[in-house]
């Protein structure tokens, strides 16, 4: 009977080991503002790893979102008033970190790679955030968050970088 529950705890053991160092997403947010409908770009990453990013500004706030996974753009969200603003991200880069301010809405965002790159879209004024993954050598996968006539609020989900993309 002992070897029977020492063997049934070592099996219980390997096995709660092997869920822990398979555990790699984790989520940031939601920061910003309680209106909006809710989107999720959550199957898009299907797609791929992010590889764009277009961002509609107006002098106030974040207007618009869309992202490009692997070599397929998500839906746009967000209002259409504002200035479009596109960035390519380059072979291989990832987002490791994204900081901004918002308020009611989406003020600011800040991209941060793991080439070092910092991609500012917005104002800087409201509430700060700062977001980064909660397991090491993960990287943002995928967005979600509210929006309507503008982004009312945005959240982060990481996880590790695709292994294998046949679309990127």
């Amino acid at each position: 009977m002992l070897i029977v529950t020492l063997l049934a705890l070592l099996c219980a053991s390997a096995s709660t080991d092997a869920a822990i160092q398979a555990r790699s997403s984790s989520y940031s947010g939601e920061y910003g503002g309680g209106g909006g409908k809710r989107f999720s770009h959550s199957g898009n990453q299907l797609d791929g790893p992010i590889t764009a990013l277009r961002v509609r500004v107006n002098k106030y706030y974040i207007v618009g979102l869309q992202v490009r996974y692997g070599t397929v753009w998500s839906d746009y969200v967000g209002g259409r008033n504002g200035d479009l603003e596109e960035i390519f991200l380059h072979p291989g880069e990832s987002v490791i970190q994204v900081s901004g301010k918002y308020k009611s809405y989406l003020k600011k965002l800040v991209f941060v790679t793991d080439k070092g790159r910092y991609l500012p879209f917005g104002k800087d004024s409201g509430t700060s955030f700062n977001a980064v993954p909660l397991h090491p050598n993960t990287v943002l996968r995928f967005i979600s968050g509210r929006s309507g006539s503008v982004i009312d609020a945005i959240g982060l989900h990481w996880d590790v970088y695709p292994s294998s993309c046949s679309k990127c």
